[in-house]
């Protein structure tokens, strides 16, 4: 399995040109983030896991070619704004695009993209071909997902295991039923907002304490606000098998 991390900040906080922290006006590279969303190349297939209002951006920058499926784990628009760039992967296909995503998403998704599920729609927008999921596992191919679910606040957000690989992004709670789906794996992807406590996002202390509990060998932290911290000073403060993700990251699972 091969893995791309399209973007790994979130939407909080001020605009660069209004803010003078060390991190918003930071050379390194790997503090400038993008909205969260992954790229996961995995038995033949090319998945994206969010679209993103930086979508477009990130595939242009990682020259990703096609595009089989999608998958949603939540419907807030920094991960939903940039489904409509999928349409030259729709071009490509010419086919409709896989769409996987919990009802209230798709619901959501009706709503912000109406033209894109019209029976008759426009000459050029991309069609969608919908697939209504919940917590049971699912395939994509031959490729099993498990879904698991987590709270943002009070919100039910899905993250997925695919193999030795979990990715969960936008959370703040999970319960001891849903870490077992998480168990083992060789990898884990989990938000980490910041240091201070969040109503919505695992703080940097939760997202640790998270992967000591589900025994996991490396985790990568995503979803991260500039209040983090620069990334070469905060990755030294973590332990040996947790690392801050950065925009362009690229892994290898065998």
């Amino acid at each position: 399995m091969k893995i791309t991390f399209l973007g790994t900040g979130t939407s909080q906080g001020v605009p660069v040109i209004l803010c003078d922290c060390p991190v918003c006006q930071s050379v390194d590279y790997r503090d400038q983030r993008l909205r969260t969303s992954i790229h996961l190349e995995v038995d033949g297939l090319s998945l994206v896991i969010d679209t993103g209002p930086d979508f477009r951006q990130q595939m242009l920058r990682e020259q990703i070619q096609r595009v089989d499926a999608l998958l949603f784990t939540h419907q807030h628009k920094d991960h939903t704004a940039g489904l409509d760039d999928i349409r030259p992967y729709y071009f490509h296909r010419q086919n409709d695009m896989p769409v996987y995503a919990q009802e209230e998403v798709i619901e959501h998704l009706a709503q912000e993209f109406s033209y894109m599920f019209e029976e008759k729609r426009y000459p050029g927008v991309a069609g969608l071909e919908i697939h209504a999921i919940d917590q049971a596992p699912f395939t994509i191919g031959t490729t099993e997902i498990t879904p698991i679910e987590v709270l943002h606040f009070q919100l039910p957000v899905l993250g997925f295991r695919i193999h030795d690989f979990t990715y969960i992004t936008d959370a703040n709670y999970i319960s001891e039923v849903e870490l077992e789906k998480v168990m083992g794996s060789e990898v884990l992807v989990i938000n980490a907002l910041q240091k201070e406590d969040h109503h919505s996002h695992f703080t940097l202390q939760e997202a640790i304490e998270i992967s000591k509990k589900a025994q996991v060998k490396q985790t990568y932290l995503t979803h991260i606000s500039h209040r983090m911290g620069r990334h070469a000073e905060v990755e030294g403060e973590l332990p040996e098998n947790i690392k801050l993700a950065y925009d362009g990251l690229r892994l290898n699972l065998s």
